[in-house]
């Protein structure tokens, strides 16, 4: 199957990341930024990087940017630019768009002016990093929506030695087993059965319901 095409329109730490995973995972990556330094920087590994102004709209279409399936839009600084990008892409007809932006009311204008997504990365790694303080036992967490995460947790004491049908986890915690990984570096049982009894070393690959596992985990009663 063929791989999706992007433009990372903004090449700062954030956008020449995005730029830098797509590629390793063999996408077609169009790098766009007015700095040459920041161009420079992704010119190792994209398909392309290109020296140019994201908000001038021939630019984009001499670039090739109406043919890409998406697009994000990785400058957040500057409320102007993104909204010009974002019209942009529209009038090119590029099929989704990721946008940045540093705070909510700019997360709210890129929205209605046609980004598919924002996203707040500071904000969210900030929650991330706070949610992982606050645990005795996460080691990684992704947000799925407001109401859902995946997460990848250390078995608590509390359930150490019991079934998971003893348990009852998805009543009393909102979580849902997953898979359990026996040690680091071991490959995820996936599904476990419910007579499964859970040892001090498992790590246990878990979907939870935000709101009823922050109850108990966050406040150590796991």
């Amino acid at each position: 199957m063929k791989q999706k095409s992007y433009a990372i329109l903004g090449l700062g730490i954030f956008g020449s990341t995005i730029a830098k995973t797509l590629s390793e995972f063999n996408c077609e990556v169009i790098g766009i930024d007015k700095d040459i330094t920041c161009v420079d920087r992704v010119s190792d590994f994209a398909t392309q990087a290109v020296q140019a102004d994201f908000t001038d709209i021939d630019q984009l279409r001499a670039i090739g940017v109406e043919d890409v399936d998406v697009a994000v839009v990785a400058t957040g600084t500057l409320l102007e630019e993104s909204i010009m990008a974002i019209l942009n892409l529209k009038e090119l007809g590029v099929p989704y768009i990721l946008a940045k932006a540093k705070n909510k009311l700019y997360m709210q204008i890129l929205l209605k002016i046609g980004a598919d997504k924002v996203v707040r990365p500071e904000k969210e790694m900030g929650e991330r990093v706070a949610k992982q303080l606050l645990s005795r036992n996460i080691i990684d967490m992704v947000d799925i929506d407001d109401e859902y995460s995946i997460t990848e947790l250390h078995a608590p004491k509390s359930w150490v030695g019991k079934a998971l049908i003893d348990l009852d986890l998805r009543t009393k915690y909102g979580v849902n087993i997953l898979g359990v990984r026996k040690h680091q570096g071991e490959s995820l049982k996936i599904s476990p059965s419910a007579d499964y009894v859970i040892e001090a070393e498992d790590q246990l690959l878990v979907i939870v319901q935000n709101v009823e596992f922050e109850k108990f985990e966050y406040l150590g009663k796991l």
